[in-house]
């Protein structure tokens, strides 16, 4: 449940008043001169912030909070051209909006796969995104001082195939790749350490209720069914599986907390959005080399017929599973202007 109101930079003899629930100040800071007449919404100027008042319906009575919300709407956005081309594409049949998503697509792919040569530096390209999200949430933890809007459980999700990739790594690859994800783990079990101690108070563990196990379970089963057929160890190529197979759906407790919430914090939008652009750089390595090989690559790699199968499932369900947020995410920061995401976000 939300109220919300539109406060408007305008001189003081142009203001607005909206009345004010649960008993907030009723009077704002600049008050309308008496005797002017409020402005009309084709008065409304440029510069507008909506003030977005919910009820948190998903926490007990005892523990029911306000949050509120400030938007920040920059510039003329109606009439934006981002706005008007979003417009069209609303207007369109089914059929042209399906070869138009196509297109957003194929687009990007073709234009990495000529800026790209070696496929090695989309897998570092994914890794140092993904880091880089990783700073995001440090940057939200250091300065504000709460871990509102954060899933331990993904968190903790992330850190176990984290942990699992470096061990093997040291044994399998051992290049830039160990560093990249030396470095992310790090970063990571400061956010997990950050979130069970420091900041424990601002934790909703209310909404962070999807069980660890339900995930961790059915991974490590398939990874024992698929793995690589290498020349390594078995026990380390059966962890490599397990780690791709976990990294897939490590994200599935944010996005349900974020359901659950109802709203989006900035830095966590943000956060998932680099797990999205992460796992587009790593699915088009493996679309591009298929394409490149003519479809051997999915025969060869591995000697596993059934491994390169699930790796390649395994890249386009964690794709899809974020394509659905990236998409609001891009639209609601994009087309509307808005500081804070918020989206309808699929059950």
């Amino acid at each position: 449940m939300g109220i919300t109101y539109q406060i408007n930079h305008t001189p003081r003899h142009q203001q607005i008043h909206a009345p004010t629930p649960f008993g907030l100040n009723r009077r704002s800071t600049k008050t309308r001169r008496q005797g002017s007449k409020p402005t009309t919404l084709s008065q409304r100027p440029h510069y507008t912030q909506t003030v977005e008042v919910r009820i948190s319906e998903t926490l007990p009575r005892h523990k029911a909070a306000v949050q509120v919300v400030v938007v920040a709407n920059m510039g003329r956005l109606r009439s934006s051209p981002v706005n008007k081309l979003f417009a069209w594409v609303r207007r369109q049949s089914m059929k042209v909006k399906i070869f138009l998503a196509v297109t957003s697509v194929i687009c990007p792919l073709v234009a990495l796969k000529l800026l790209i040569k070696d496929h090695n530096h989309f897998f570092i390209a994914s890794e140092a995104v993904h880091f880089l999200g990783i700073m995001v949430l440090i940057y939200k933890l250091t300065t504000q001082k709460t871990c509102s809007g954060l899933s331990l459980k993904s968190q903790e999700l992330t850190a176990i195939f984290l942990a699992v990739r470096l061990c093997c790594s040291f044994f399998m690859e051992g290049d830039i790749h160990t560093v990249l994800d030396f470095a992310t783990l790090v970063s990571t079990l400061w956010v997990i350490y950050m979130i069970r101690f420091k900041l424990k108070s601002t934790y909703i563990a209310e909404l962070d209720n999807m069980p660890i196990y339900y995930l961790v379970v059915p991974c490590a089963i398939l990874a024992v069914i698929s793995h690589p057929y290498t020349y390594h160890a078995l026990i380390y190529r059966i962890l490599w599986a397990f780690c791709v197979y976990l990294e897939s759906v490590a994200v599935l407790p944010q996005l349900r907390m974020m359901q659950n919430a109802k709203m989006i914090e900035p830095f966590t939008a943000h956060y998932v959005f680099a797990l999205g652009v992460a796992r587009f750089l790593s699915c088009a390595n493996w679309i591009i080399q298929v394409y490149d090989t003519s479809g051997k690559y999915l025969f060869v790699l591995g000697g596993g017929y059934l491994w390169v199968a699930m790796v390649l499932l395994s890249e386009i369900v964690q794709t899809f599973i974020l394509a659905d947020f990236c998409y609001y995410y891009v639209k609601s920061v994009i087309m509307n202007g808005q500081l804070l995401v918020t989206m309808p976000l699929p059950v």
